[in-house]
């Protein structure tokens, strides 16, 4: 079933879509089971994670894509860091 971006917007106040962003640099780490991403965009200084229970395909530099997300902060080692949390990605 596909996610229509403006139905969660309209859900989920706190949610941000944004259209054709390009990929800066993507990785994937496998956690507890679960394969989590980072992506970096271009004219953002901060990262994009999401996690997933299989592996996604490899995001390659310059690649453009779709995101819906909402910003979060995670504390590591006493530190607050700022992050967004990707509810849904695609590839534009």
């Amino acid at each position: 079933m596909q996610s229509d971006p403006q139905q969660l917007i309209k859900t989920h106040q706190k949610l941000t879509h944004s259209e054709m962003k390009k990929v800066v640099s993507h990785s994937q780490r496998e956690s507890d089971g679960w394969f989590i991403n980072s992506i970096m965009i271009e004219d953002c200084e901060v990262p994009f994670k999401y996690k997933r229970k299989t592996q996604y395909k490899k995001l390659n530099k310059g690649q453009r894509i779709n995101l819906t997300y909402y910003p979060q902060t995670e504390t590591v080692a006493g530190l607050e860091f700022e992050s967004m949390k990707v509810v849904r990605i695609k590839i534009a």
